[in-house]
């Protein structure tokens, strides 16, 4: 089997059960969600916002501080939405700069690229000037937006006690169902969402160690309209 089949195929695989949701589909959409506010226990519980759903309309942290409204900020524009863990995390920061290298070409297909992370603003701003970052990052610091889009999860007390001691995070702990004070953090997770506000693709991985390929990702968008 050649090389180019190879790719077709788990191109294929990987993107086709994800795609556009029907007509009917996008009709039975409501077309306002309830937010969720859940934060799962492990990694591999979360419940993330399906293609064919609305994006909620929670408020977002700008690099500058100010809060405003998702939808407002997006402003009927086409988006790639991505979640990382933050500038901290050196998976986090190899998958920015790879889609920093794609963003021209995103750009061309009419869509805004903007990362979430747990990172305060002041982190942000750290992160667009070492990586040279041409598109924008919003700040999650209290884990809303991740949980409103059913990204969030509690990590272990081991992890808590590491992130939190050897890399000095000052993010606020949330109580688990045991009442025991953990660290929360995104699943690592991309979004396309179309002019509507609907998600038309994602990717989401409990393995924080593995992303969507750069090639994937422009596969995607350049099927949504």
């Amino acid at each position: 089997m050649n090389k180019t089949l190879i790719s077709t195929l788990l191109l294929t695989t990987l993107i086709v059960p994800f795609f556009l949701p029907s007509v009917s589909q996008a009709k039975n959409v409501d077309s306002q969600p309830v937010i969720k506010t859940h934060i799962a226990e492990t990694a591999d519980q979360v419940s993330p916002l399906l293609n064919g759903q609305t994006i909620p309309d929670i408020g977002v942290t700008k690099v500058d501080g100010s809060n405003v409204a998702l939808s407002d900020y997006l402003n009927g524009q086409k988006t790639i939405l991505f979640f990382y863990r933050g500038g901290w995390c050196p998976f986090c920061n190899t998958q920015m700069g790879q889609l920093q290298a794609i963003e021209g070409r995103l750009k061309s297909l009419g869509f805004r690229l903007v990362g979430i992370s747990t990172d305060a603003p002041i982190d942000l701003s750290k992160s667009i000037e070492k990586q040279n970052l041409s598109y924008e990052l919003l700040s999650d610091f209290e884990s809303k937006i991740s949980s409103a889009f059913g990204l969030s999860f509690f990590t272990s007390e081991k992890t808590t006690s590491r992130y939190v001691t050897k890399m000095d995070l000052k993010n606020p702990l949330h109580k688990n169902l045991a009442g025991d004070e953990r660290l929360v953090l995104p699943v690592p997770a991309i979004y396309v969402i179309d002019s509507k506000g609907l998600v038309q693709f994602n990717y989401v991985n409990p393995n924080f160690k593995v992303r969507l390929h750069a090639d994937l990702l422009l596969k995607a968008a350049e099927l949504i309209k």
